[in-house]
């Protein structure tokens, strides 16, 4: 889970705009999650296949922990 403010601890996901197996592209939105005073949309870190959802919407999660992995060099 991203840091998206200075005092987030942890967000809530929200709604995921792929799914296993969707080919992703650095920058492009795949997650949007809340925290207690913002909602924002996480961006994937590089381009890839996102292989595995490791949280799915509605689960709170602490930053810092991993949500999804994305596999590289595909």
């Amino acid at each position: 889970m991203p840091k998206l403010g200075l005092t987030m601890e942890s967000g809530t996901i929200i709604k995921w705009m792929k799914k296993e197996g969707d080919s992703v592209r650095k920058g492009e939105v795949i997650v949007e999650v809340e925290s207690e005073k913002l909602t924002g949309e996480v961006e994937s870190p590089a381009d890839g296949i996102l292989v595995k959802i490791i949280h799915e919407e509605g689960d709170e999660v602490p930053v810092g922990e991993p949500i999804a992995l994305i596999e590289t060099g595909v």
